[in-house]
């Protein structure tokens, strides 16, 4: 399996982006999927899951600002980040997690920065 994540870059403070993971490679349908993200000097965290049949979980600093969508026919998943704050500046990266086995994969990652 393959994540290859889009639409990174530079937006001042209250301005949106949104973020594209497309999976390609052996896909199998029952698998969750998410965005997580790291700042410089910090741990990567958690920004939001989705699972196979739509449930969400999103990390309370991002809960009425991100939200994330998937098209399983396209194998992919996006994220929608609106009201962005420069807090919010890290590496986001994609994520698929085989709800099976729990087995991760994980995209490159793609740079978000917030100016103030």
């Amino acid at each position: 399996v393959q994540l290859q994540a889009s639409g990174g870059g530079l937006v001042q403070a209250g301005g949106s982006l949104r973020l594209s993971c497309a999976a390609s490679g052996r896909i199998l349908t029952i698998n969750g999927m998410g965005w997580y993200r790291q700042a410089p000097g910090k741990e990567r965290e958690l920004v939001v899951s989705i699972s196979d049949g739509g449930r969400t979980n999103y990390a309370d600093s991002v809960k009425g600002r991100f939200t994330i969508s998937r098209d399983n026919a396209k194998n992919t998943v996006y994220l929608q980040m609106n009201s962005l704050k420069p807090e919010d500046t890290a590496v986001y990266y994609c994520n698929l997690k085989r709800a099976a086995t729990g087995y991760e994969y994980w995209g490159k990652g793609t740079q978000v920065t917030v100016s103030s």
